[in-house]
């Protein structure tokens, strides 16, 4: 079995959302249950050994609009959300990634160290990430507090509007290149992340926000969970220039596993089979390199896969690359090495 380190999940939101409803949720995660993607028996059944963890204020009731005959669609995107109760529900979720390590669920990781100790302790590698930074005022003090409960990665934006930055809507077929990038906001908040050492995602972002960061930014160029836009032709996907210019900063794309981003025709159809992930990998690796390319799940957050179905099921991934040709050094790297190469990294930890 091949240990999995993922980039990408919504874990956290899950949870927030069955305590909202009188849930036990510390409980759920560690004894296993029946919601979603992730908790603590399928993480060890499926070898995923940790990953990052989203701190995620949800839209409402935003779904996907419905295809049309050709199978195209346009979300607009979410409304802007409000500061003040932003803050409410990422603090909410914040506590719920303490309570669990304080119930020995998993191990909060705030550097490569914490990561490489808890993995030999058989302990789940949690590192906090924030998507959306819309619980982060324009002063960063709330940046400053997050960071010092664990926080160790963000994207600036989700699709959705915010002081920092723009965000891509759910679409297809559509460039990722849909309307303005950082503002100056966020050109504070990504200077900060650099002093801080603060990775910063480019999922979500529109195509002028990810060259804004680009810009700016001392850090390797990371997408955790985003796919081949030449492949499937969705706003959240990465074009060409993108992906050459993550190879040029040694950076990483995560694989996203929601089907919409995965399937030529762009719809929602968990009967995807697993070929069109490890195409997705093939076109990676060939434009970004094998250093570069690592999962980004999107478990908890996205239709995937039945074949995969749920963290228990990373390993039938594993083996479609296996029986496609990657051998175990390359997949050592495809499922975590890539990932704790680049956190090091950002974290300026060499």
């Amino acid at each position: 079995m091949h240990a999995v380190f993922d980039g990408h999940n919504d874990v956290l939101l899950r949870l927030w959302r069955r305590e909202k409803a009188g849930g036990d949720v510390v409980a759920e995660f560690m004894e296993g249950t029946q919601q979603g993607h992730i908790d603590l028996p399928r993480a060890r059944a499926g070898g995923l050994v940790g990953g990052l963890c989203a701190i995620y204020v949800p839209s409402g009731d935003l779904a996907l609009k419905r295809p049309d005959a050709a199978g195209h669609y346009v979300t607009p995107l979410a409304a802007p959300l409000e500061r003040e109760p932003s803050l409410d529900t990422a603090l909410e979720m914040a506590a719920i990634a303490l309570r669990l390590e304080r119930a020995g669920g998993w191990r909060l990781c705030r550097s490569g160290d914490d990561i490489h100790e808890a993995l030999g302790e058989e302990k789940f590698a949690a590192v906090l990430h924030m998507e959306g930074c819309e619980a982060i005022g324009p002063d960063l003090a709330a940046l400053e507090v997050f960071y010092a409960a664990g926080l160790r990665s963000l994207g600036p934006v989700w699709s959705r509007n915010n002081i920092f930055g723009h965000g891509t809507p759910f679409a297809f077929p559509m460039s990722p290149d849909t309307g303005p990038g950082l503002t100056q906001a966020g050109r504070e908040l990504v200077k900060a992340c650099n002093r801080l050492g603060i990775l910063i995602d480019l999922s979500h972002i529109t195509e002028r926000g990810f060259w804004d960061i680009a810009e700016l930014s001392d850090q390797p160029l990371v997408a955790s969970h985003s796919n081949p836009h030449a492949l499937v032709p969705v706003a959240r996907n990465l074009t060409d220039r993108q992906l050459d210019a993550i190879r040029e900063r040694n950076g990483l794309v995560g694989l996203n596993f929601a089907v919409t981003m995965l399937r030529a025709d762009g719809r929602e159809n968990a009967g995807t089979p697993l070929s069109d992930l490890v195409r997705h990998i093939d076109y990676l690796v060939d434009k970004v390199g094998i250093d570069g390319v690592a999962l980004g799940s999107d478990f908890d957050g996205a239709l995937i896969p039945r074949e995969i179905g749920s963290a228990a099921g990373l390993q039938n991934l594993v083996m479609a690359l296996q029986d496609a040709g990657y051998g175990g050094a390359e997949l050592a790297k495809l499922c975590r090495e890539n990932w704790l190469r680049v956190l090091r990294s950002a974290w300026h930890e060499g």
